[in-house]
């Protein structure tokens, strides 16, 4: 992939970007197929995490030149990230008491997004997001505080990801603010309870697609941990059926999206 921007899609919310030269892990969850119970008291909690095995080794993986984080539930930093990437590897972080939780783990080139931060040419923005409606959050404990990321290149398109967060006036307002020209949606529809989805699910893509007019969609966050419900062949159909398929794409693991 020299000289081209894209993302190959690893599993579940992990993904490695492709950007001005540099390539950039998002949310690596490493750990092989069936190594943690399924997340207690969400949907299909019988099964055990990861569902899938990763497509590529850990060994290339990691082998990046930075890694972000939009929060660090376990099906986005798990105990194997820990142990395969790099102490000094460079991690964008969210704020300080993550920050503090990567560097007790001897993480030692943390850097906190407080808004914006310029690297290598690149302007990495970090955006609000929140983790299902406000009164999900409020009634599920472990749902705390996420973001999402903006990346800008003056030679590169820009890139919107929006992390673990469901259809809102935050996603609205990010759309509105940078323009993207490519949005990454974690568009696996988690379900915790008998609770509408923690992160967009069919129907939340299909509103980010028709607000956001002319940009490249792509949907990650499926098939890979219990609780999520909505997969790539049912976002498929859905938008099939209302003739809204062409802009939006869900890679399988171990595949490339280029922009």
């Amino acid at each position: 992939m020299k000289n081209k921007s894209g993302i190959q899609q690893i599993r579940n919310a992990t993904v490695i970007i492709h950007y001005a030269g540099k390539k950039i892990l998002v949310d690596p969850m490493l750990a092989p197929k069936g190594a943690f119970p399924g997340f207690e008291g969400t949907v299909n909690s019988h099964l055990r995490n990861p569902l899938v095995e990763l497509p590529i080794s850990i060994k290339e993986i990691v082998d990046v030149d930075a890694v972000i984080l939009t929060h660090v539930h376990p099906d986005h930093w798990d105990d194997e990230a820990t142990k395969n990437i790099a102490k000094n590897k460079l991690i964008f972080s969210q704020n300080e008491k993550e920050k503090a939780f990567l560097e007790s783990a001897g993480f030692t080139n943390v850097t906190v997004v407080e808004d914006r931060v310029y690297w290598e040419g690149i302007e990495v923005i970090k955006t609000p997001g929140l983790h299902g409606t406000p009164e999900v959050v409020e009634a599920v404990d472990l749902l705390d505080d996420v973001c999402g990321f903006v990346f800008k290149n003056k030679d590169e398109k820009t890139i919107y990801l929006a992390g673990d967060t469901v259809w809102n006036e935050d996603v609205k307002n990010n759309i509105n603010s940078y323009g993207p020209d490519v949005i990454i949606l974690n568009a696996g529809g988690a379900v915790v309870g008998d609770l509408p989805p923690i992160i967009m699910d069919e129907k939340d893509v299909e509103r980010v697609l028709d607000y956001s007019k002319e940009a490249q969609i792509i949907t990650t966050h499926h098939e890979a941990v219990n609780h999520c419900l909505t997969t790539r062949s049912s976002l498929e159909s859905f938008l099939k059926e209302r003739g809204k398929e062409e802009r939006v794409k869900s890679p399988v693991d171990g595949t490339f999206v280029f922009f």
